[in-house]
Formats: structure tokens, sequence, C-alpha cells
């Protein structure tokens, strides 16, 4: 029987990976957060942990690092309700098993779970071949200099979100909100919402 960690801030998805599986495949463990995910972690052995890339409050990458402190052969696939070209690279970077959207078809997350349980590693094909590309191209595009979470401020800035919006799905204030989003134009030397919105429709960074 598998061993699962859900770590998602959002009972219906939890709720949705424990559907995937018929009953007596596996024993899930629920974490709303960072800290009670690292918690389990401590306390319980797993076989995977699927790992929401925007949890409240912290970004799921900053957790990621800590489980990789904790438990460094624990396979993590990350779910995410971001575009693969935002976060995927990032996320392999920081020791993520996969990644797989939240937009994707129930079949491809329980192969995407089964597939990293077993050793592997799941990205789409599409994805793949984007992320050969971009280790071979030495151009780097602008938005790749933010930080994890000035790169998910952008995100959501550019879908058409106040400050007052982002700063409640984020838990954070309206003020340091703000205060990421000076520092994203500032890096990416823009001056407006209308051109990080412009700037992230032509990079593919929101659907």
């Amino acid at each position: 029987m598998y061993r699962i960690l859900i770590i998602d801030d959002h009972e219906v998805v939890r709720a949705g990976v424990k559907g995937l599986f018929a009953p007596g495949v596996a024993e899930f463990g629920e974490a709303r957060n960072g800290a009670e995910a690292l918690s389990l972690i401590r306390e319980q052995d797993w076989d995977i942990a699927i790992l929401d890339i925007s949890l409240a409050g912290r970004s799921g990458l900053d957790v990621l690092r800590e489980i990789r402190q904790l438990q460094a052969k624990l396979p993590v696939l990350m779910l995410s309700m971001h575009a693969e070209d935002q976060y995927a690279m990032r996320a392999f970077k920081a020791g993520a098993s996969g990644y797989v959207s939240k937009a994707s078809s129930r079949d491809e997350l329980r192969q995407a779970v089964l597939k990293v349980i077993k050793g592997g590693r799941y990205v789409s094909p599409s994805m793949a071949e984007r992320m050969v590309f971009g280790l071979s191209s030495s151009d780097k595009p602008p938005h790749e200099q933010l930080s994890n979470r000035e790169l998910e401020v952008l995100c959501l800035i550019a879908s058409g979100k106040t400050v007052g919006e982002i700063a409640e799905s984020l838990n954070l204030s309206d003020k340091t909100i703000s205060t990421y989003r000076r520092r994203i134009l500032d890096k990416m030397q823009l001056s407006t919402n209308a051109e990080l919105t412009h700037y992230a429709i032509r990079n593919n960074l929101v659907q």
C-alpha cells in the first residue's frame, strides 16, 4: 500500500487526489501548509509527497527545499495551477521529481504519481522538449532573475488580480505585495501593470 502525503491548502484538491486511487491502494496524510507538512515528514515515512507550488503564505518551492533537507530521498511531485513554462525548471532545480498541472486529466495525474513513486521523473512531453532547448540556450529571459515569490506575484498581476486579491490569496499584506510589485518592475525595467501583463502573455507565463 502506497503512503501518500498531500500538501495543499484547498480541501477539494486534497480530496480530488485521494479520489484517484481505489480503496486499499493507498494511505493518505494531509497537510494544509508547510509547517504541517514538515511535521508529518519528521514523524512518519512516506512513499511520495504531492506538493502545491502556491501554498498560502509561503512558496511551495521553499517548502520543497526544506523537505529535501529532512528527507533527501523522498520523491516530491509538484502540483501547480501555473503553466509549466513558469515553474517546472525551478521545481526540478529545487529537487522535485515531477511537475504536473492541476489542469491535467485525472489519468495523467495518477500516472505522474505512480511514475514518481517508482523512482522515475515526470514532466509532460511538451515541457520536456522546452526544458532541453532551455538548457542549451545562453539567453535567459528577464523573468528568470525574479525570485520564486516575485514570479508568482507577476503571474497573478498578469492574470488580472488586484493587490488586495493577491494579498488575500497568498496570506500576505497589501504592503508586502506592493513591495514585490516594485521589485518586479525594477528588475525587469518595466513601468506599469500593463507592461507586465504584455510581457507575461508574450512569454507564455499566463494561460
